[in-house]
């Protein structure tokens, strides 16, 4: 793969940046020159996305950065050498002298992962940075790069088998650099060695059970969740991915004088690394069902926004779009998104504590929470109940898997016994156990609306607000839109004028805290995308656009949703403003069914306001105790 997308034109020998963002924009000149980039400040915008998620800097003064971007027309490896070197913020501190920028098109094949395996080679082989940087001519450097060096080992592979697996979290060079290092030890040493990598196109070079069994000794090097349970009774020792890039013998050495491993026994043990930054195990649980439930929101709420901003028409029982339309398609596909997204949250909650087995009765566990007709409920739990839900099946999973069982019943444990189990568990405990409180709850909620109803107008707004904002599509968010769709048939309009500019707040505030809070560190990534869809979400009065922001931190975003909720709530009653359709949002006053849509969207970006500062600022302070606890 090196080999087709390097050439001397794309190698740099004496780079004139003294910055990293010099750096970045001189080597995205290269790859412009080449006629490999259609957009060049599209690709460079990609580039520092991707240097968000980590940093591209490693040991020994090399930079890797690298994007998969759609203005990639042409996958391109461009090569520079910095001779002073810069500050890259590389982990050792040092400052970077070798850069390979990789560009990779969007939707074509993962070139990048396929170039950095090679390059890892590359990279460990003893002198090849040093005549790498020597080199005098592009043609000099390609020659060296290129060159294919016999491997002789003076060593026999006599002493035994080992198996290695390797992750980093954004599943890129780490994940290779840490298995080349370990290939490499282990054959100096005299092992034959198998490395499992765990990165970003999937799991690659697996390990079979006859491979385990016979191996003496087990390196797992990862800062990622992997199935730890498959190697129970072997000598194995757990390290960042980043130990075998600089001592593998030593972790090496360091596995075949370690104890047995027992699953059970670790289960309970928070492990630490890298890919934590000191945060819980529990965090890296709900960000696994997070990441995987973004997209099913991004999908299902844009696709609903846009079949009701375009093809919507507002009526008294709500925003309608003409049955038959190609819109009404639009919606279904969107609705379908959205049914979906609440049992992918619980699936890979589950999924992150129970491995492979707990899959199923997550996504199980996740639909049946979400649906309350289960358990006799107007509405299910909404991700509340996918958080309980997973949480509670990858537990109880992992308990399962990893007993100590029959030889003859151990292979059907991971693919019948622990995923029925985990089934009839989670199905048992909402329909019998959770689900007729819940029923009670919404019950009781709807009789305390009803009472206060012909109460003080800024108590009412307060819960009817703070219901709206809490959970976004679950029980107290349904009882509160219900009661007020409700009071619309009794002529009492007032309730959906303020439960429609509660509705959109969540989604709009969160928008709006992934702008304020860019620059402060205090969003991941992926947040920051998600937030872009969020603010259209709640445009069109689409509160589960918020979810992924309440599921990743509800201590920071359930109150900040619920505070904006009440001000907008309490804003509307005070201002007398009515809503005539069972909808909410921006578009239900734009399209006229609001009788102050002035009023009301003012009221709406008075709320987003309210959410987006509280829920930075809660952000900040948990962030500056974290950083106070590990310096402590």
């Amino acid at each position: 793969m090196i080999t087709q997308l390097i050439n001397e034109n794309l190698i740099r020998l004496n780079l004139t940046a003294t910055s990293k963002d010099e750096v970045f924009n001189e080597m995205v000149d290269v790859l412009e020159s080449q006629g490999k980039l259609n957009n060049r400040e599209q690709f460079l915008k990609d580039v520092y996305a991707r240097e968000e998620i980590g940093n591209t800097g490693f040991e020994d003064g090399i930079a890797i950065p690298h994007a998969k971007s759609a203005a990639v027309c042409e996958p391109a490896v461009a090569i520079g050498i910095s001779r002073g070197g810069i500050e890259y913020g590389a982990e050792d501190g040092e400052a970077s002298k070798l850069f390979f920028m990789i560009a990779s098109p969007d939707g074509g094949a993962d070139h990048h992962i396929e170039v950095l395996a090679e390059l890892s080679s590359k990279l460990i082989e003893d002198g090849f940075i040093e005549a790498f940087m020597q080199a005098k001519t592009p043609a000099e450097a390609l020659a060296l790069l290129l060159e294919k060096k016999e491997v002789t080992n003076s060593v026999a592979a006599d002493k035994g088998f080992l198996i290695g697996v390797t992750g980093c979290p954004a599943g890129i060079a780490h994940t290779y650099l840490a298995a080349e290092g370990l290939e490499k030890a282990a054959a100096e040493m005299g092992y034959e060695i198998k490395v499992e990598t765990n990165g970003s196109i999937g799991v690659k070079n697996a390990p079979t059970a006859e491979e385990i069994e016979r191996a003496v000794a087990i390196v797992v090097s990862c800062d990622k969740q992997v199935d730890m349970a498959r190697f129970n009774g072997k000598k194995l020792i757990q390290t960042s991915v980043k130990a075998p890039i600089s001592n593998g013998k030593g972790v090496i050495q360091q596995a075949l004088d370690a104890a047995p491993y027992h699953a059970d026994a670790d289960s309970s043990k928070q492990e630490k690394s890298a890919a934590t930054s000191g945060r819980s195990n529990l965090y890296r649980y709900l960000m696994n069902g997070v990441s995987h439930m973004i997209p099913f929101v991004v999908t299902g709420g844009l696709m609903i926004a846009l079949s009701l901003a375009i093809g919507g028409e507002p009526t008294p029982s709500g925003m309608q779009i003409p049955a038959g339309s190609l819109w009404q398609h639009v919606l279904d596909v969107g609705v379908v998104a959205f049914q979906l997204m609440i049992p992918i949250l619980a699936g890979y909650i589950a999924f992150a504590i129970g491995d492979r087995a707990a899959l199923a009765p997550g996504f199980i566990g996740g639909w049946i929470a979400n649906t309350g007709s289960f358990y006799g409920a107007d509405a299910g739990t909404g991700f509340i109940g996918a958080i309980i839900a997973g949480l509670l099946v990858g537990y109880f999973v992992r308990f399962i898997a990893t007993r100590n069982y029959h030889k003859m019943i151990a292979p059907l444990v991971p693919i019948m016994i622990a995923p029925i189990l985990g089934t009839v568990f989670v199905a048992s405990l909402f329909i019998f156990v959770i689900g007729a409180p819940i029923a009670d709850l919404m019950q009781w909620l709807s009789a305390v609306l009803t009472e206060m109803s012909t109460g003080n107008v800024v108590l009412l707004g307060i819960v009817l607000g703070g219901m709206a904002g809490f959970d976004m599509g679950g029980p107290f968010n349904k009882v509160a839109f219900l009661f007020s769709v409700g009071m619309i048939a009794s002529g009492q309009t007032q309730f959906m004028g303020a439960m429609a500019v509660a509705i959109p707040i969540a989604p709009l505030g969160m928008a709006l805290a992934t702008v304020i809070g860019r620059k402060l560190d205090i969003f991941e990534a992926s947040e920051i995308e998600a937030g872009k869809a969020a603010g259209a979400m709640g445009l069109v009065g689409i509160s589960e656009g918020a979810i992924p922001f309440a599921a990743q931190d509800p201590l920071s975003v359930i109150p900040a949703n619920v505070i904006g909720s009440m001000v907008g709530a309490v804003m509307a009653f005070s201002f007398g403003i009515t809503n005539s359709v069972a909808h909410g949002g921006p578009v239900v006053a734009l399209l006229g069914a609001m009788n102050k849509p002035v009023m009301a969207l003012i009221c709406m970006a008075t709320g987003a306001i309210v959410t987006a500062v509280v829920c930075v600022t809660l952000k900040k302070m948990r962030k500056a105790r974290a950083a106070n606890a590990v310096a402590a």
